[in-house]
C-alpha cells in the first residue's frame, strides 16, 4: 500500500510540475514574442495630436467630399481593416480612417471610454486635420456614437453611413463584462496561445500575407488593453445614453446590414424604425457576415454613390 501511495504522490507531483512547466512556458513565450513584435510593426497613416496624445489616422483619395470611416468594437487596426473599403472608395473621395485611442497604432489613454469622451476626440482629431464637412460612415458600434456625433455636430456632417451599425434598442449590454477574465488571459499568454491554436480568431479581410501578417500582430498587441476593456465596460450605458437620440430628420441615412443576422432578433426591422421619419433615410441588405465592408466594399460604394446622387 505504501509502494502505492508514493507512486500515486510522484505522479501527482509530476502532473502538477508538467503543468506549471507549461504554465511558465506559454507566460514567457508571449513575453518574448510581444516584444519581438513591436520592432516588426510598421507605421501607416499619420499621428495627430488629440488631449495631449498621438491618435493615428490615415488619410488615401483625393476627392471633392470627404468621409471619415468609423470603426466596430476591439478591430486592431482600423486603417487595414476597412483596406478594401478605402481602395474603392479613394477614387471618388477623400478617406479618413481614424484610430480611436487603444486601436490601431493610436496610444492608450487614461480616460474612460465613455461615449462623450470618443465622440470629443474623434472631432478633436478631425479639427486638428482642419476637416469641417464629411460624411460619417461607421461599422458596427460605430452606429451607437454615430448617433451622438451627428447630434452634437450636426453642422458638420453632411451624411451618415452605417455598415451593420449597432442600435441603442437592440439589446444583449446589460450583463457584467468580464475585465478581469481578460485581462487575465492576455497577461498570462493564453490569449497569444488560444490565437495560435485557432488563426481564424483574426478578423481580417482579404489581403496579402503581409498585412495579415500586421493585422496579427496588432491584435496581439491590443486585445485586451486598457482602452478596449473600458470600452466593454460602458456597453452599457453607452448604448442607454443614444437610446434618446434620433437622426436628424433632414440628415441622409443609409444602412447597409447583413441580411441573415441571427443573432440580433428584428436587426433589420430596428434599422428601419431609425430611419422611419428621415426625409431620406434607406436600409439596404446584403448576403454576408457582420464584416460587409470586408467581402460587400464594391457594392456599398456603387450603392452609396447612388444614394448620394439620387438626392442631388
Amino acid at each position: 500500500m505504501k509502494k502505492i501511495f508514493k507512486i500515486m504522490l510522484y505522479s501527482i507531483a509530476a502532473i502538477v510540475l508538467a503543468i506549471a512547466v507549461f504554465i511558465a512556458t506559454v507566460y514567457i513565450v508571449n513575453r518574448i514574442s510581444s516584444k519581438s513584435e513591436l520592432g516588426k510593426i510598421k507605421p501607416y497613416g499619420q499621428f495627430v495630436a488629440v488631449d495631449a496624445k498621438n491618435m493615428n489616422v490615415l488619410i488615401q483619395g483625393k476627392g471633392e467630399e470627404t468621409i471619415v470611416l468609423l470603426p466596430g468594437y476591439g478591430t486592431a487596426a482600423p486603417a487595414l481593416d476597412f483596406k478594401p473599403l478605402v481602395e474603392d472608395l479613394s477614387p471618388f473621395y477623400r478617406v479618413v480612417v481614424i484610430e480611436p485611442f487603444g486601436y490601431g497604432l493610436s496610444d492608450v489613454t487614461e480616460k474612460e471610454r465613455s461615449i462623450g469622451n470618443i465622440v470629443n476626440e474623434t472631432h478633436e482629431a478631425l479639427q486638428s486635420l482642419n476637416i469641417d464637412r464629411y460624411i460619417l460612415m461607421g461599422h458596427s458600434i460605430s452606429g451607437i456614437y454615430g448617433l451622438e456625433y451627428v447630434n452634437k455636430y450636426e453642422s458638420e456632417v453632411s451624411a451618415f453611413v452605417g455598415i451593420d451599425s449597432s442600435v441603442p434598442t437592440q439589446g444583449g449590454n446589460d450583463g457584467e463584462f468580464p475585465s478581469g477574465i481578460y485581462k487575465a488571459l492576455k497577461k498570462s499568454g493564453f490569449a497569444r496561445l488560444l490565437m495560435k491554436l485557432s488563426p481564424d480568431q483574426i478578423v481580417a479581410p482579404n489581403v496579402d500575407d503581409e498585412t495579415r501578417e500586421q493585422i496579427r500582430m496588432l491584435s496581439l498587441k491590443n486585445m485586451f488593453n486598457p482602452n478596449i476593456l473600458s470600452e466593454g465596460e460602458h456597453f452599457n450605458p453607452n448604448f442607454k445614453a443614444a437610446e434618446s437620440l434620433t437622426f436628424p430628420q433632414n440628415l441622409p441615412v443609409i444602412f447597409f446590414l447583413q441580411a441573415n443576422d441571427t443573432e440580433t432578433e428584428g436587426w433589420i426591422p430596428l434599422h428601419e424604425e431609425q430611419v422611419k421619419n428621415s426625409a431620406h433615410g434607406k436600409v439596404m441588405t446584403f448576403e454576408g457576415g457582420h464584416y460587409l465592408h470586408h467581402t460587400r466594399s464594391k457594392e456599398i460604394v456603387e450603392n452609396f454613390r447612388g444614394f448620394m446622387e439620387g438626392l442631388k
